[in-house]
């Protein structure tokens, strides 16, 4: 059977319209019909969904549960992104949503939120299922769950991923004391623990795929996704988010829900950040490092992520910074999953300001203080490295605005700088120029005009 034979698809009698007022469409109490609503390019500020006047819209008119609005509160959340003025309102009364948003919008919040705002909470039920494809990223969702649950007590949440003790999963698993309502992982480790029964997923209510590319474009990532999505009941609220959302990926997603409310929040073209400055260093392979010695010392930097191709160089890099006086750490697959985890926290609480990874760090990471991306290493197609056909390159493009997403996020004001040292290089620059129309400049000698620490 083909992958593609293989997806899960609703069949018509299925998704049949239980009441007249579904049929018709006929909205109550403001609530547009699902699949009714799509935000697109430059025609969103003028056509139906618009998010024009958005700084006037506060959290309080979602009228949220008064504990998830007492959390957003304590986070200093006044006013939703674009996509959560959009997203929550559909989200909440139950629509199946697919998203495509650019980086730092916040999409986190649209379902960490809206599926806080339906939850009921039975001790020993699983309610939520979300699923991402690394464990640094699982790790982050399960943390923005406990900031906005800091007021819901009775609400359990629980990370499971692969390179942990799946032991003490299945020991959280057996009892109702801890078996928690909210259940945040990595594909591998979850159809480890359904396979094993130790997990039920009979009760899931809401399944929520984040960077639902990545999830579903490989496809033994898939295969666990579509396992894991028969274990749960059919009738569910599905949500799929991602920065890039190719239009062959979007038929797809589409195979695992009923007639979303698709929101794509800029197109492709406008994905790039607004306060993101970028630029390119031509240089030969062996120049880098003295180039990257320049760039640290020029550039007036918060914090800054370097990105490799291997686990090997992320090694030497890193030692290589220390050893000239620039303390860095390093993150990859190469590492046990307990050191990782650890070294993120460090590097999200500023213990280090350099951190040299690979595209571990590509995608999702939220750190506020990054305001510089170096690709040390221009990016490449995750399906077929080193190739210059047209997929491949526009896979090394996506790759690109995931890695330079981690730099100026939430509006500030940030810089990435690739560093071109072959033909392959120059080819997947002009694709990222051609994708996103956009001009990247050359670095200016000495890094003059460049600020990403002023107002």
């Amino acid at each position: 059977m083909s992958a593609e034979e293989d997806l899960i698809d609703y069949s018509d009698e299925e998704i049949a319209p239980t009441d007249g007022a579904a049929a018709t469409g006929a909205a109550t109490n403001g609530d547009a019909k699902k699949g009714d609503l799509t935000v697109t390019g430059a025609g969103a500020a003028q056509g139906k969904g618009s998010y024009v006047g958005i700084h006037s819209t506060s959290f309080r008119d979602l009228l949220l549960k008064p504990e998830i609005m007492k959390a957003i509160t304590d986070c200093g959340f006044e006013h939703p992104s674009e996509v959560q003025q959009v997203c929550i309102p559909q989200a909440i009364v139950g629509t199946d949503v697919l998203c495509q948003a650019k980086s730092g919008l916040g999409k986190t919040a649209v379902f960490v939120i809206s599926t806080l705002q339906q939850i009921d909470v039975v001790p020993g039920e699983a309610s939520v299922l979300v699923m991402c494809h690394t464990r640094e990223l699982a790790f982050q969702i399960k943390n923005e769950y406990n900031r906005f649950t800091k007021y819901m007590p009775d609400v359990k949440t629980a990370v499971f991923y692969g390179g942990t003790d799946i032991k003490e999963n299945e020991k959280l698993l057996s009892s109702k004391e801890t078996y928690p309502n909210i259940i945040v992982a990595t594909p591998g480790r979850l159809n480890a623990l359904v396979r094993e029964k130790k997990l039920r997923l009979g009760t899931v209510k809401f399944f929520v795929l984040d960077e639902c590319d990545k999830m579903l474009d490989q496809i033994d990532m898939r295969r666990d996704v579509q396992e894991i999505f028969r274990a749960t009941p059919t009738n569910k609220q599905v949500m799929m988010f991602s920065a890039t959302l190719s239009q062959a990926t979007r038929p797809i997603c589409k195979k695992f829900m009923r007639n979303p409310l698709e929101i794509y929040v800029d197109d492709e073209t406008k994905l790039t950040l607004h306060g993101l400055r970028q630029f390119y260093c031509k240089l030969s392979e062996s120049e880098k490092n003295r180039r990257l010695n320049d760039l640290l010392d020029e550039v007036t930097f918060n914090q800054v992520i370097i990105f490799v191709k291997s686990t090997v160089r992320a090694n030497e890099l890193a030692k290589l910074l220390i050893e000239c006086n620039f303390p860095a750490t390093a993150v990859h697959s190469g590492i046990s999953q307990e050191e990782r985890i650890k070294r993120y926290q460090e590097f999200k609480a500023f213990k280090h300001r350099i951190c040299v990874s690979t595209d571990v760090f590509g995608r999702g990471i939220d750190i506020e203080r990054i305001n510089m991306a170096v690709n040390y290493d221009m990016p490449d197609s995750p399906q077929n490295p080193g190739s210059s056909d047209k997929e491949s390159l526009a896979q090394a493009a996506d790759t690109y605005l995931h890695r330079v997403g981690r730099a100026g996020r939430f509006g500030t004001k940030g810089v990435a700088v690739s560093f071109v040292s072959s033909e392959r290089d120059e080819a997947v620059l002009k694709a990222i120029e051609t994708r996103f129309e956009r001009k990247i400049e050359e670095y200016p000698e000495g890094g003059q005009g460049i600020d990403v620490m002023g107002e």
